[in-house]
């Protein structure tokens, strides 16, 4: 099919490449476990500059990686942390397109990097070099498609030693190499290129003037079927770069291809900023639930602790909250090891029997009254008894008091000081879980009770984003450029905002899922409060006073983690 001008994209020679190389502890993609990243920018040919830094994983390196790297766990000690050198890398790389060797590695260790550190991923166009060479040189070339075996066939300048700038280095002469030879063939432009790696289905290529309409500005695109139906939801910084995407097959799910083949056409709708956007797209997930959306199967997958309507109440994990629950939790498993650790550490009842009683002495269980209960709660034998295990889940819950917390991490040293540690291992790890839940539910809580707040985030080019927050919903966004006065955006902003009604429950009717990207982008580096209804605060006795012990633990777990596979 010709092409339009349009269509042609951009010229490989006006292409601004960045090859990334990453080393890593040897786990799993994860939101830390890179020790080191390298990176060169090139375009037409010359190198315009390099990008390296070691990077503290906030564990130890495994003896089998210092000896393949030789990066040690004294050399990353005083280097920062992932989420200081993400955002050095990211706006190393703006507007470029990522190339490495075996890109699905090192881009997959990026983007689970930028999901546990609220960093926008910005999607970029990649290139991997070792797909590029298995599709341009045959077994009568090479052997084996290794960078090392690649670099040696095209006469690299770097040899590949398994640090992170030598093996960019290296990739860069591969990728140049490889270049020439996809040239002879017709490949000239970025999206050509884009095409020609994974070999595009027809079907694709035919659609590709469905993206002709789209802004290329940040926003939410949304794949629609023949009956109008919603196919798929994603955001973009670039409306029509990303969607363009789909039909060069830089996106290799087999899933998005049958939905690209199912679309009819995409409606695209712009927002001010990436913030917007991600808030766009939760909504219009949860009103659409769309088939190829993975997170659409259950958009609001939120999981809360309440205590029952009984006269010796226990801990319920509930789906839907009401004022004085604890969460929200991602999963039923982690609310319900929450639940447990914190019935056992306050003296709760655990169990469902019950009798009814006859009065306010009477005895709440069966199984108590005989004395074969082991529950706390057992020797508990009236509601008067009872009223303070129920007032420290309470004080918990409202930031008042910790006292179940610190009865909780006593019994994880008394099981240590015993020697059982298996078990204190284990105890560890749920008061762990309880930690995290009581943080972010003490947090988006008081997030969610100022009735309103303005924040605004540098844009990187001298201007600024704002978002108007209101009982942790964003109830408007827009920009100021560099050059244009501030305050009076602010202003029509707020005049022209959603107007916000608090609902029931400890979020005031939000969902836990939209006030958590809210949190993260307010506690990005940079981020500034403009001004607020409310002192935005968190409990004095929350979860904040343990972020020491919850690092230590951390620490802890990895140690074990690393012994276990060693």
């Amino acid at each position: 099919m010709q092409l339009t001008f349009d269509e042609l994209g951009t010229p490989l020679r006006d292409t601004t490449f960045v090859i990334v190389d990453l080393e890593t502890t040897g786990a799993p993609a994860g939101p830390d476990g890179i020790t080191e990243i390298g990176a060169v920018k090139v375009r037409a040919g010359e190198v315009l500059g390099e990008f390296a830094t070691l990077v503290d994983p906030g564990g130890p390196i495994p003896p089998q990686i210092v000896a393949l790297t030789g990066i040690t766990t004294a050399m990353v000690s005083s280097a920062p942390r992932i989420e200081r050198a993400l955002p050095a890398f990211l706006e190393f790389a703006a507007g470029s397109v990522i190339v490495a060797h075996n890109a699905g590695f090192d881009v997959g260790f990026l983007r689970a990097a930028c999901q546990g550190h609220g960093y926008a991923w910005p999607r970029p166009p990649v290139v991997c070099t070792l797909r590029l060479a298995r599709r341009v040189l045959s077994g009568q070339d090479i052997r084996s498609f290794r960078l090392g075996a690649l670099a040696a066939l095209f006469g690299s300048r770097t040899k590949p030693t398994h640090r992170a700038l030598d093996d960019a280095r290296a990739t860069v002469d591969v990728l140049h190499a490889l270049l020439e030879r996809v040239g002879s063939v017709g490949v000239q432009s970025l999206e050509e290129l884009l095409d020609y790696i994974p070999g595009v289905t027809p079907a694709q290529r035919r659609k590709r003037g469905m993206a002709a309409h789209l802004p290329q500005r940040p926003g939410v695109y949304l794949f629609k079927g023949p009956g109008d139906e919603v196919l798929y939801v994603g955001t973009a910084r670039d409306l029509r770069r990303r969607v363009r995407q789909y039909f060069t097959g830089s996106d290799t799910r087999t899933r998005m291809r049958e939905m690209v083949g199912l679309a009819e056409r995409v409606e695209g709708i712009e927002c001010s900023h990436a913030l917007e956007a991600q808030v766009r797209e939760l909504r219009l997930l949860a009103a659409h639930r769309p088939a190829y959306n993975r997170r659409s199967k259950n958009p609001r997958n939120a999981w809360w602790i309440s205590l029952t309507d009984e006269p010796f109440p226990r801990l319920s994990v509930v789906r839907t909250p009401r004022d004085g629950a604890l969460g929200p939790f991602n999963s039923q498993a982690r609310a319900k090891s929450a639940a447990d650790t914190l019935a056992s550490a306050a003296g709760l009842r655990t169990c469902t029997l019950r009798i009814p009683a006859h009065g306010a002495n009477a005895v709440p269980c069966v199984l108590a009254e005989l004395g074969r209960c082991g529950a706390p709660c057992a020797g508990r034998q009236s509601v008067q008894e009872y009223v303070p295990a129920v007032g420290e889940v309470a004080g918990l819950v409202a930031g008042t008091s910790n006292t179940a917390l610190h009865a909780a991490r006593r019994h994880v040293d008394d099981l240590a000081e015993a020697q059982h540690f298996e078990q204190a291992a284990r105890r560890r790890d749920e008061l762990v879980t309880l930690l995290r839940g009581v943080e972010r539910a003490h947090r988006l809580a008081a997030l969610a009770g100022i009735r309103e707040l303005v924040a605004a985030a540098p844009d990187g080019e001298g201007g600024w984003e704002f978002a108007v927050l209101r009982h942790a919903r964003l109830a408007s966004a827009g920009v100021a450029r560099r050059g244009v006065p501030p305050m009076p955006v602010v202003e029509a902003l707020v005049a022209s905002a959603e107007t916000v009604l608090p609902g029931p429950g400890p979020l005031h009717g939000a969902t836990g899922e939209e006030a958590g990207v809210l949190l993260r982008w307010l506690t990005r580096p940079g981020v500034r409060l403009v001004r607020t209804a409310t002192p935005w605060a968190e409990p004095v006795h929350g979860a904040g006073g343990w972020r020491p012990w919850l690092e230590r633990a951390a620490t802890a777990t990895t140690l074990e983690a690393l012994e276990n596979t060693g």
